[in-house]
């Protein structure tokens, strides 16, 4: 019996020492942007400094990949599952689900989100959809968020200019913001967390507004113009679109770089884990120049541009400076990898979908991933469907397969291959798949009234 108390003991406080040493970690996922818009990625048409230094300061990652559309993509990330198990409507987290933001909190981190929440079943009026504390509820401390209880009829209003929020549930009105720009007061709200918890672990989600669509002005960009509420209308033509677009890329690394700056300056650089990614491919309506060829946004597609999203990382004094890694990283490794930054130990309450990148973030070579899997049905009118792939090669459910990087748009399907190495990875791919169920079939809606989950799946990473 004493030797049991003190095992308990001794294990109580390893544990307790181990926490003063754990890194605080924020995560930044933009909205509607994928790597053909930054610098570091190789795209002509933006000015992305501040992104592009965390990559030259860290690690940037070749092949991280998302879901086509927000939503599946957010759910993802925030559980560390595959949607088959857990998603089943447009701009909705299960409150029942347990989040990145519940196991911060156990392991002793004080959370905060900021930016765009809309998971709270506002489209279909789910059960609690105006619960002001349903973020709190899914894990976080402190909150300041757009589109929780009100969406942008009655009032609710756009997330841009005069933008309504909620902070820790308490509803602030357009009118109230007057004047003021939504990525700043979000922008703001991180810092301050930051800095009132720099003597504690903390752990910031930041899923920005922005660059999602309207593509309105910035602060750089506004002038002399009033602010009012009309001023999150979108311009007409497409040259002043992507002129506003552009700003606003570079709006958003503007940001970044607040972001950052503020964690140097509070020198807790060392002690702070800095992650950036998107949620999807960038909206169809924008071209980018990249690498010498016009790259179209693929938002709500499945193809390279679709899914294929940005994902930076520094760690100061861990991360080796100016590292490119071809690692695979699927949407479901950031809640493993977060898993072992707070130095948690795995229990079976916990996702198995995802693979931890820690080790890459310490100069480690990791256990690598073969492949990632994509599962997307959305229900919001978008074409559904599911593929696995590596690096290179890419099989879709229905039988389509691609070398993707010499073949972006998807024209030359390698079915009839002669090139073995080809065959045998469509043969593992094919596995795969036929471990997961199949995506519900047909553009389905809000209205949709079967939606399936199979979250008894077993683990397919060992598989």
């Amino acid at each position: 019996m004493k030797l049991a108390t003190s095992i308990l003991f001794f294990s109580f406080m390893t544990h307790s020492l181990l926490a003063s040493d754990r890194p605080n970690v924020v995560l930044i996922m933009a909205d509607d942007v994928s790597w053909e818009c930054f610098g570091c990625y190789g795209g002509e048409d933006y000015s992305t400094p501040h992104i592009d230094q965390l990559a030259s300061d860290g690690i940037r990652f070749e092949h991280c990949y998302s879901t086509p559309i927000c939503t599946p993509s957010r759910v993802k990330i925030m559980t560390g599952k595959y949607g088959f198990r857990n998603y089943t409507h447009f701009g909705y987290l299960d409150p029942q689900e347990r989040t990145f933001g519940h196991m911060m909190q156990e392991a002793g981190y004080r959370t905060a989100i900021a930016g765009k929440w809309q998971l709270n079943g506002l489209y279909n009026q789910l059960p609690g959809h105006q619960d002001p504390k349903r973020p709190q509820n899914a894990g976080f401390h402190e909150s300041l968020l757009w589109q929780v209880t009100k969406g942008k009829g009655g009032d609710g209003g756009e997330r841009f200019w005069n933008p309504p929020l909620e902070h820790n549930g308490k509803f602030i009105s357009k009118e109230m913001n007057q004047g003021k720009y939504g990525p700043d007061l979000l922008t703001d709200f991180i810092c301050d967390f930051m800095e009132d918890n720099v003597d504690d672990p903390f752990f910031v989600y930041y899923p920005m507004v922005l660059v999602h669509d309207p593509f309105v002005p910035t602060p750089e960009t506004v002038g002399e113009q009033p602010i009012t509420h009309g001023l999150n209308r979108a311009p007409k033509g497409y040259e002043a679109k992507k002129k506003n677009f552009v700003a606003m890329v570079q709006y958003m690394d503007h940001l970044i770089g607040r972001i950052t700056k503020k964690i140097d300056d509070l020198g807790i650089a060392e002690d702070t884990i800095i992650m950036f990614t998107a949620d999807n491919g960038t909206n169809t309506g924008i071209r980018s120049q990249w690498d010498g060829r016009e790259i179209k946004g693929g938002k709500a597609g499945m193809k390279d541009n679709g899914t294929h999203v940005p994902f930076v990382a520094r760690w100061k004094g861990h991360t080796p400076p100016g590292t490119v890694l071809p690692d695979l990283i699927d949407f479901t490794d950031f809640y493993a990898t977060l898993l072992d930054a707070a130095g948690t130990v795995k229990t079976s309450q916990e996702p198995f979908d995802g693979r931890s990148f820690f080790p890459q973030l310490n100069g480690e070579p990791g256990r690598l991933r073969e492949w990632v899997l994509c599962h997307y049905q959305c229900y919001w009118n978008k074409k559904p469907g599911q593929y696995a792939r590596t690096a290179r090669y890419k099989l879709y459910r229905d039988g389509r397969y691609y070398d993707v990087p010499v073949d972006l748009d998807e024209q030359q399907d390698l079915s009839e291959s002669a090139n073995e190495e080809a065959r045998q990875v469509r043969r593992e791919l094919e596995y795969l798949l036929k471990q997961c169920p199949p995506v519900p079939q047909g553009a389905l809606s809000k209205d949709t009234l079967n939606r399936p989950l199979h979250p008894d799946v077993p683990q397919l990473l060992e598989n």
